[in-house]
């Protein structure tokens, strides 16, 4: 009776150890919040340029040529493929580890025990067979096969493998970022690369047009109509010029080498068709309605990812709370001599099943527990800033190419005033009807809009590029 009462007693403190070991620390959580405007600018169009094609959305031939070179020999975007083969191998492990374990081992060892040892006295007085003593020293050969197998019932295993494969599709998406990054950043580059080879032939026309007004001031001198200062004047402004071309022809051999260390090249000339940038036509651009974003832009399509992986992970660090059960066997022969090892009498096998539960210094995993809320928390601010930068980044871009087109209207007039302003300003100082100085004020202005105008220019065309990646085009 007594036996029994002890033994419900430590069944009941086992089962209450049991359930202290499984009690979990409690956690502050958060929800992830996905909602966004319900357009850009009051509109409801579901039409989205994202979906367009980037080798339809650039259709000059010398750009695709160059982004088709980057999209195979980026070093940057090669080292993403690689950090993509490393997470599909972790996909491997994680699956490896829920499945049962068999190795094969081999062994050979000696033993001698002391004479005046209890294991030395008993060998003394045991034969192997009558008549036949224990050798001395003993050898022990063996062979055999040993398996383990961890059961997964709280699915801690099966998890880690999601959370693995989550991962492995976020650096797919990553990859995919990279590349809308990529093609985005060689198409700024190379209309920067057009609109600085337009400020170059600018700048030499004008280095010609103020060279013969340098003449023809020489000449008024010699006629004794305008001084000294008058020539310095017009020669300065020549020199002026003159040196803004050199700064220009800087910018364009960096701007090159730019695009060719991203399109994995060393430095070479850049095939392009400079005269026919100002001729470009800026397409209609249809953005869609925001909750697209959440589609087409690969950055939080991986964020997201991220987060249910980070997700798992919490369950995960939970599971190591509760017991794990194990299974372990193992066969094989076992024998002193090699004559009797493969004898069936000298077959050895086991079985054996565990239950392990933590109870007392459960600091580390509860540490991980926390830890694991922890990044989930910050995942979940990720990917909410994540939607945020893009809605932001549509908004901007919208609002970059409203107001650049505007602004590129307005300096085109501007530039064909002063154009004429410069003729009106030459034809009257020949006719002694204007001061020279006005003739350089005008020739300055004319030069430095028609400059403005080509920078405006660019700036429209990429804005045009970044609100196509702003939207999540170029990656598909």
């Amino acid at each position: 009776m007594r036996k029994k009462i002890l033994t419900r007693y430590a069944a009941f403190v086992f089962f209450l150890c049991l359930f202290w070991a499984c009690k979990t620390p409690e956690l502050t959580t958060k929800q992830e919040n996905k909602t966004v405007p319900a357009g850009y600018n009051d509109s409801q169009d579901t039409a989205n340029s994202a979906k367009i094609k980037w080798r339809e959305y650039f259709t000059d031939p010398n750009l695709i040529a160059i982004i088709d070179t980057a999209l195979k020999n980026n070093q940057e975007l090669n080292i993403t493929l690689q950090e993509i083969e490393i997470s599909r191998n972790e996909i491997m492990a994680r699956k490896g580890e829920y499945m049962p374990f068999v190795n094969i081992g081999a062994g050979l060892g000696i033993d001698k025990s002391g004479a005046y040892t209890r294991n030395g006295a008993v060998e003394e007085n045991l034969e192997i067979k009558p008549g036949k003593a224990f050798p001395k020293p003993l050898p022990d050969l063996m062979f055999g096969a040993f398996a383990s197998w961890e059961l997964d019932v709280w699915k801690k295993l099966r998890n880690a493998k999601k959370a693995a494969i989550l991962r492995y599709s976020a650096t797919i998406e990553g990859r995919n970022f990279m590349v809308t990054n990529l093609i985005a950043e060689i198409a700024s580059s190379y209309y920067e690369l057009m609109a600085l080879d337009n400020l170059l032939a600018i700048v030499q026309r004008n280095m010609e047009l103020q060279s013969n007004a340098l003449q023809i001031i020489k000449l008024e001198k010699e006629s004794a109509k305008v001084t000294q200062l008058a020539v310095n004047r017009f020669e300065a402004q020549l020199l002026h010029t003159k040196n803004l071309q050199y700064e220009i022809q800087q910018k364009i051999i960096e701007t090159e080498n730019k695009i060719n260390f991203l399109a994995g090249k060393f430095p070479q000339p850049v095939s392009r068709n400079s005269a026919s940038f100002n001729n470009i036509a800026l397409d209609a651009v249809s953005t869609g309605i925001p909750s697209q974003l959440l589609v087409n832009r690969p950055d939080i399509r991986q964020a997201e990812l991220e987060l249910a992986a980070a997700k798992l992970d919490i369950k995960v660090a939970k599971a190591n709370f509760y017991p794990s059960f194990r299974l372990t066997a193992g066969v094989g022969f076992q024998a002193f001599n090699p004559v009797y090892l493969l004898n069936w009498e000298s077959l050895l096998y086991n079985l054996a099943g565990d239950l392990v539960a933590p109870l007392v210094n459960k600091n580390a995993i509860k540490a991980t527990y926390i830890n694991a809320n922890a990044k989930q928390i910050q995942a979940i601010y990720n990917y909410e800033r994540t939607i945020l930068n893009a809605h932001i980044e549509v908004v901007n871009q919208l609002s970059r190419m409203n107001n650049f087109t505007k602004s590129y209207e307005t300096k085109s007039r501007e530039v064909e005033i002063l154009t004429q302003s410069t003729t009106i300003s030459n034809s009257l100082f020949k006719s002694a009807r204007a001061d020279y100085v006005e003739v350089l004020l005008t020739q300055r202005e004319a030069l430095e809009s028609t400059i403005d105008l080509v920078e405006i220019k660019l700036k429209q065309m990429q804005a045009k590029v970044n609100i196509y990646k702003a939207l999540g085009g170029g990656w598909d």
